[in-house]
C-alpha cells in the first residue's frame, strides 16, 4: 500500500517536468522570432541600405520598448496568471513578427520590432512564473536551464530556416510562417495546462508588496550583474553572422547554414552544466546562494577568454571561441534568473524576473549601436576585448550588494 503514493507522486513529478518542457517550446518561438533578424542582417542591411551603425541601432528600438515593457508584462502576468499572461504575450509577439514580412520601409520595420518588443517583453516572466508554480527551489537553475534549451531551438532554427527558406520563398515567407506558429503554440499550451495544473497554486502563493521588492538592494545587484553577464549574450545572439561574414569573409547563406546555428547548442549544453552544478551543491546541502554564486565565479573567469576570439583565424576556430563563450555566459545566466525567484517567491515571479529581463533590454538598447559603431571603424577585435571583463566585474558587484 505504500508504493501507492509514490508512484503517484512519481507521476505528479513528471508530469510537471513535462509542462515545463511545453512551455518553455514558448521560448523557442520568442527568440526565433526575434532572431530571424539577425540571421537575415546581411540581406536586410543591403535591401534597406544600413550601416552596422544603423542595424545597431534597429536592435536598441527593440530593446528599449522590451527593457519599458518587461516590468508592467511581469505586473501583469502576476495579477491576471499564468496562462491569460502568455496567451496575451505570444498572440502580440506573433502578430508583430508576421507583419514584418510585408514591410516595405525602414519606418515600418522599425513599427514591427517595437510591437515585436511590447509582445516578447512577457515571455521571460511568464518563463519565472512557470517555473516558480511548477519547480521546487532546488530545481529552478534546471528549470531556467530547460528554458534555455527553448531559446536555443529557437536560435538555432533561425539561421538554418533562412537557409532553407529565403533562397527559395524570399526572407518575407520566413517571419510569416514564424509568426503563425505562435498560434500553434497557444492551442497546444491550452490542452497541457488543462491536464497538468502546477504544483503551486499562485492565489496561494504570497505576494510581496512591490515596494519591498524594490528596496531590496539584493534586486539592485542583480539587476546590474546581468546587465553586465549579459552584453556576451547580446554579442553573440545579434552579431554572430555579421561577424562570420564581415571577419572571415563568408557569404550570408553559408554563415547561417555551416555555423551561425552552433553557438547557441555550447549556450544550451552551459546552461545545464550551470543549472545542474548548483542543483548538485543544493541538493547535497550547500546554502542556494552560495551554490550559485560558486558557478558564477568559475563561469565568470572562464569569460575572460573572450578577448581571445579575435585570435582565431578560420571560421571552424572562431566558431569554437564564441562557442566557448557562449557557453559559460549562460552558466551563470541560469543560476541569475533563479536567484529572484528564491528570494522572493512564486507569488512575485513574473515581476522579480522581469526586473532583470528590463536590465538586459536596456543593456542591449545601449550597447546594441555603440558595438555597431565600434565594428564599423575598428572591426570586432577592440568589442571581444572589452567585453570579456564585464562579467567578471558583474558576479562582484552581485556578492557586495547581497553583503
Amino acid at each position: 500500500m505504500g508504493s501507492a503514493p509514490k508512484s503517484a507522486q512519481a507521476v505528479v513529478s513528471w508530469a510537471r517536468w513535462i509542462a515545463i518542457g511545453v512551455f518553455v517550446l514558448s521560448s523557442s518561438l520568442n527568440y526565433l522570432d526575434r532572431l530571424l533578424l539577425a540571421a537575415l542582417a546581411p540581406t536586410i542591411k543591403t535591401e534597406f541600405q544600413l550601416s552596422n551603425t544603423q542595424y545597431g541601432e534597429i536592435i536598441s528600438v527593440f530593446s528599449i520598448v522590451y527593457a519599458l515593457a518587461a516590468p508592467l508584462a511581469g505586473w501583469f502576468v502576476d495579477r491576471v496568471g499564468l496562462n491569460a499572461g502568455i496567451y496575451v504575450a505570444m498572440s502580440v509577439w506573433s502578430l508583430a513578427g508576421a507583419a514584418t514580412g510585408f514591410t516595405t520601409s525602414l519606418p515600418g520595420l522599425l513599427a514591427c520590432r517595437t510591437v515585436l518588443g511590447i509582445g516578447e517583453a512577457g515571455g521571460i516572466p511568464c518563463t519565472g512564473k512557470a517555473n516558480g508554480l511548477y519547480l521546487a527551489s532546488r530545481e529552478l537553475a534546471l528549470g531556467t536551464a530547460l528554458n534555455q534549451v527553448g531559446i536555443t531551438i529557437g536560435s538555432v532554427a533561425a539561421p538554418l530556416l533562412v537557409a532553407a527558406l529565403a533562397p527559395a520563398y524570399g526572407w518575407r515567407y520566413t517571419f510569416v510562417l514564424t509568426g503563425a506558429l505562435g498560434f500553434v503554440w497557444i492551442l497546444v499550451w491550452w490542452a497541457v495546462s488543462r491536464r497538468i495544473p502546477p504544483g503551486v497554486q499562485a492565489s496561494a502563493a504570497p505576494r510581496l508588496p512591490v515596494r519591498d521588492i524594490l528596496r531590496d538592494r539584493r534586486l539592485w545587484g542583480l539587476i546590474a550583474a546581468n546587465a553586465l553577464v549579459m552584453t556576451l549574450y547580446t554579442l553573440w545572439t545579434n552579431w554572430t553572422t555579421v561577424y562570420l561574414v564581415q571577419e572571415l569573409h563568408l557569404s550570408a547563406i553559408d554563415a547561417n547554414r555551416r555555423f551561425a546555428w552552433i553557438p547557441p547548442v555550447f549556450a544550451t549544453a552551459g546552461g545545464f552544466f550551470g543549472g545542474w552544478m548548483a542543483f548538485r551543491a543544493i541538493r547535497g546541502g550547500g546554502d542556494v546562494f552560495a551554490s550559485r554564486m560558486r558557478v558564477c565565479w568559475v563561469a565568470a573567469v572562464f569569460l575572460l577568454a573572450t578577448a581571445l576570439v579575435p585570435l582565431a583565424a578560420s571560421p571552424v576556430t572562431a566558431v569554437g571561441a564564441i562557442s566557448l563563450s557562449f557557453f559559460w555566459c549562460l552558466a551563470i545566466s541560469t543560476n541569475l534568473y533563479a536567484m529572484p525567484i528564491d528570494w522572493f517567491g512564486a507569488g512575485r515571479a513574473a515581476f522579480s524576473v522581469s526586473a532583470i529581463t528590463c536590465s538586459f533590454g536596456l543593456m542591449t538598447a545601449v550597447i546594441s549601436p555603440a558595438i555597431g559603431a565600434v565594428v564599423d571603424r575598428f572591426g570586432f577585435a577592440p568589442v571581444c576585448v572589452a567585453m570579456a571583463a564585464l562579467p567578471l566585474a558583474g558576479i562582484a558587484v552581485l556578492r557586495l550588494s547581497a553583503r
